[in-house]
């Protein structure tokens, strides 16, 4: 193993933060990019990287490593310290108000000018070129803050990577994930050892978020030159939501590397016998199908049901109680499908979004993440 430090831009002097990247396996062969809490008040993530830490470890010392793996554990050292009043804030960068997993550079057009004249017929000589160029642009990049600074960083790390896993978790929810309908192919077995009870799939979801922001160059460089040449799709992202905030235990962080590591045995990163991905719980669904369910007056929420339950087109799914007025307020779903996540809180403010369904029709379209 090899352990990396690297120092973000200071904001102010005095102050010294670092991200920390632990390397397994040989160079060269390709590469697994694995990291945990860029939102950093979700915990889950975090906990089953530092599991996976030691199993790697040891894996690597068997020599059952075939592929590098990088592993981040603390991907958000910034957020990470945001505590107010005992209250963590890790989600949002409190000077810019800036979503710690959005706004990742977009580097396609600037690739793409930069490769048009050398792609050829050779599809290995197009994915190296594009990862030589795209890690190129990203360290002529200069970052102006602090957020900026650690942005870059660990888009330097998993730029090149085949795979690129994004561990995070939601408020209260069941199992889930997200990646695009083109990685769905290789990421259905990481569904199935995870016992993801939604696979929500979108190419492009609006925010250029750490997942996208790698899979979009590749996706838009095919649109761009792939009727002219053999450019495959060089890397894939999933964003693994490892339930809510408070699943923090070694049952579940063991449970959960167990199910990476099946995985990564499944995709050739690590030698051993493949075990048979258990049955898909729940079908891949478009995330423009998901219908963020909003309650149109604040109040004492109350919820009629649970993550993982199915829900049918206009159920009950909770009440907001006005506990001066005595007013209760039934919220009803408009479709049919799994209630995947809902809120933390509860005591809901007027147009809060308080759960998640994932539908099986698409109706939804532009910005579809939660802010």
């Amino acid at each position: 193993m090899h352990h990396s430090t690297h120092d973000l831009l200071s904001p102010v002097p005095g102050i010294a933060r670092q991200l920390h990247s632990f390397h397994f396996g040989p160079r060269g062969a390709g590469k697994v990019y694995i990291q945990a809490s860029l939102h950093a008040d979700e915990l889950p993530g975090m906990l089953v990287a530092w599991h996976l830490k030691q199993r790697l470890a040891d894996m690597e010392q068997q020599g059952r490593l075939r592929k590098e793996v990088i592993l981040v554990p603390v991907a958000n050292p910034v957020g990470l310290e945001q505590v107010l009043m005992y209250i963590p804030l890790g989600r949002y960068e409190m000077e810019s108000g800036q979503n710690f997993n959005r706004l990742f550079v977009d580097l396609s057009l600037q690739v793409g000018d930069d490769i048009a004249d050398r792609l050829n017929d050779d599809p290995a000589h197009n994915i190296a070129l594009v990862r030589q160029s795209l890690r190129a642009a990203l360290e002529a990049q200069v970052a102006g803050t602090q957020l900026q600074s650690q942005r870059l960083t660990l888009q330097r790390l998993a730029c090149d990577a085949d795979m690129v896993l994004d561990l995070h978790c939601d408020f209260e929810s069941v199992e889930h994930l997200y990646t695009t309908p083109e990685a769905w192919k290789k990421v259905e077995p990481l569904s199935r050892y995870l016992g993801a009870q939604a696979s929500l799939l979108a190419t492009d979801s609006g925010g250029q978020s750490f997942d996208e922001c790698f899979t979009l160059v590749w996706w838009q460089l095919q649109e761009r030159f792939g009727h002219r040449f053999n450019l495959p799709m060089g890397s894939f992202s999933v964003t693994l939501e490892l339930r809510g905030q408070g699943d923090v235990n070694h049952a579940l962080a063991s449970r959960d590397c167990q199910a990476l590591i099946n995985y990564l045995i499944h995709f050739g990163a690590i030698s051993g016998d493949i075990s048979i991905p258990p049955q898909l719980l729940y079908p891949a669904t478009p995330l423009a199908a998901v219908e963020p369910v909003a309650t149109p007056v604040g109040g004492l929420l109350v919820f009629c049901t649970q993550p993982g339950e199915y829900v049918e087109a206009g159920q009950l799914i909770a009440e907001v109680i006005d506990p001066i007025g005595d007013g209760v307020t039934p919220i009803h779903t408009l479709n049919a499908g799994l209630l995947y996540a809902r809120s933390l809180r509860r005591m809901a403010t007027a147009g809060m979004v308080i759960a998640h369904v994932a539908g099986t029709e698409a109706y939804r379209s532009g910005y579809l993440l939660s802010p």
